[in-house]
């Protein structure tokens, strides 16, 4: 089969699949998609595995504005074809938490490139950018990924800063790789408890929750 072939073969799958409900309960918490089947992850998974991964067929799915099609393209892109370039492009196209979290787990903790595109993009002042770089760091963590003192600091200095964000997502993003960050050894629970304390200190009720959260989850 050709790409649109492949594509038309994929959708028709769509329709066989769809839940409304499970639709209908991602619009009300806010998941909203111009198009959604509403079909649960590890079915997607099961229709993906019919495919060969194709860089083609990963991109024109990308560019569809379908819940389901920017999932499977994120499983049928082929690491290797996915260049620095193309991760800020389908950065740039993200508008939605949860693509932003599965596209971390299923191609953007295993690009070359992970850690770099990471700190370049928890740096960044667009909020989905950001979003993506402290999910995709937390993968890195969970990976057993390190950070030499230079990026350490660089790390702790971002995600210090946006755990004073107003932006509820990134602050719960930021929160969730100091946590990791902590839980890769000792020394760093025992740094991370310290930089902590100013903040269970603060004047701001939202800032000393998500401190005392950080603090409680590293310790124990």
């Amino acid at each position: 089969m050709d790409v649109n072939e492949t594509i038309k073969d994929i959708k028709a799958q769509f329709r066989l699949f769809m839940n409304g409900v499970v639709s209908q309960s991602m619009r009300e918490k806010g998941l909203v998609y111009k198009i959604n089947f509403g079909i649960e992850l590890p079915r997607l998974k099961e229709i993906a595995a019919k495919y060969e991964k194709d860089h083609k067929v990963a991109q024109a799915l990308w560019k569809e504005n379908i819940r389901e099609c920017k999932i499977i393209a994120t499983l049928l892109q082929p690491v290797d074809s996915f260049l620095p370039e193309i991760a800020d492009i389908w950065v740039d196209d993200m508008n939605n938490p949860e693509i932003v979290e599965i596209t971390c787990m299923n191609l953007f903790q295993h690009l070359p490139y992970a850690s770099e595109k990471a700190f370049e993009w928890i740096a960044s002042e667009k909020e989905y950018h950001q979003l993506c770089g402290f999910m995709l760091i937390t993968r890195l963590f969970m990976n057993k990924n390190s950070l030499n003192e230079r990026a350490e600091a660089e790390f702790l200095d971002q995600a210090f800063t946006a755990l004073e964000d107003e932006n509820v997502l990134i602050r719960k993003a930021a929160a969730t790789a100091l946590k990791k960050w902590g839980h890769q050894s000792k020394e760093n629970t025992k740094k991370l408890v310290k930089l902590l304390s100013p903040l269970l200190k603060s004047s701001k009720d939202s800032l000393i929750l998500i401190a005392s959260d950080i603090k409680m989850d590293v310790e124990y």
